[in-house]
């Protein structure tokens, strides 16, 4: 495969990736009291626990759509899915359970093991750009 076409696919998924946290991100601080007693109550985590998944959410999620910090991004949103997994999906199964953030941790490792330079604002930062974007991807 090209490494023009693995780049278009890891933008696309990149992305994807990035609205589905940045959602989820504001979903959450849009009623943080009430999912931080949920966190408390129902899932029997802390109740801060749920200001810092908000904010890895939607911080996470808006550095992956501009393409800054794209590898710490998606290092913090496979904790986040980890931790999801762990503590709360596992119970629930794989179907309706952690399915969809198995997939999401599984696209943030391919994030965090590759980057992302397509289009991509880190990029404006960074001399090697060009050298970058030329270089073949091994595999």
């Amino acid at each position: 495969m090209s490494q023009s076409r693995t780049e278009w696919g890891l933008l696309l998924g990149r992305i994807i990736l990035g609205i589905i946290m940045l959602a989820h991100g504001l979903q959450k601080m849009s009623a943080l009291g009430q999912v931080a007693k949920m966190f408390a109550g129902q899932m029997g985590l802390p109740g801060p626990l749920a200001y810092v998944v908000a904010v890895v959410e939607t911080v996470a999620g808006l550095l992956l759509i501009l393409g800054l910090w794209v590898e710490i991004a998606a290092v913090a949103v496979g904790l986040v899915m980890v931790g999801a997994i762990a503590t709360v999906k596992w119970k629930a199964g794989f179907f309706g359970g952690y399915e969809l953030d198995l997939a999401l941790l599984g696209f943030s490792l391919v994030l965090t093991l590759s980057g992302s330079r397509k289009w991509a604002l880190s990029g404006l930062w960074s001399k090697k750009v060009s050298s970058d974007t030329d270089t073949p991807i091994a595999g």
